[in-house]
């Protein structure tokens, strides 16, 4: 049995479809060489996730423009910045050492003279406390102390251990009742001192309290004693303690 013929076969639908594939000059643009081969046709589509997101990294959504060097270059300058800073930092910390250093040095020597100075004050305070207490007994001693053949001598060389008003006050009392009475009512005096204390001293004047014990003998009597409290003053003159003041208390 034959078939019937059809003038429009396979090789014809064959060639229609090459015909319908096959692009026109309009479709292609400049440069452009579209593959005919249908089965090519998959080598034009969209690529890959991993490929788009990798291109997507690289360029800036707004302009476009490539951004690994960009990125790389901002890293490079933000490891300079932190490598800089350090050295910031340790360039602020010696300026600040240059200025606290010469400050706490000043402040030492200051305190260190100070303290220094208040040695030396206590020193000299102790030193005139010493000197003042013994030119205290020393001096009352010879002020109270006289024989009716000694009067007129050692009374008038106990003036030089005076200074001031003291000393005057003190000559007038001697010249006008102690050596006459002691010369004409035969009077003895010696006085003792058991104790004496420093109440203020500094280089150039002191207070001593001296407690005094006095005998006196008149003619031919008994002796008699008396006990008493004096605050001596002193004045520093030259390299002697002179006394400036005798208060009995």
């Amino acid at each position: 049995m034959t078939l019937p013929h059809n003038s429009s076969g396979p090789s014809s639908e064959l060639e229609d479809a090459a015909t319908d594939f096959e692009p026109s000059d309009a479709d292609l643009k400049d440069g452009d060489v579209k593959d005919s081969n249908p089965c090519n046709s998959g080598n034009n589509a969209a690529p890959p996730p991993l490929e788009a997101a990798g291109e997507a990294l690289d360029t800036d959504p707004a302009t476009g423009a490539a951004q690994s060097g960009h990125n790389s270059t901002a890293a490079d300058n933000d490891a300079l910045i932190d490598a800089e800073h350090p050295r910031q930092r340790m360039s602020r910390g010696q300026v600040g050492a240059y200025i606290l250093l010469p400050l706490v040095v000043m402040l030492m020597a200051a305190v260190a003279g100070h303290l220094k100075y208040q040695d030396n004050s206590i020193r000299d305070a102790q030193t005139a406390a010493m000197s003042s207490v013994l030119a205290a007994k020393e001096g009352t001693i010879a002020l109270l102390s006289y024989t009716p053949e000694t009067a007129q001598a050692t009374l008038t060389a106990a003036r030089d251990r005076l200074t001031g008003s003291f000393r005057d006050s003190y000559t007038s009392l001697t010249n006008d009742v102690v050596i006459p009475g002691a010369k004409q009512k035969r009077i003895s005096a010696t006085a003792t001192v058991p104790a004496a204390s420093s109440v203020s001293a500094n280089p150039n004047r002191a207070v001593v309290l001296v407690f005094v014990d006095q005998s006196v003998i008149v003619g031919n009597d008994a002796p008699s004693g008396t006990a008493s409290t004096v605050q001596v003053t002193l004045d520093k003159i030259g390299d002697r303690w002179l006394i400036s003041g005798f208060d009995p208390k």
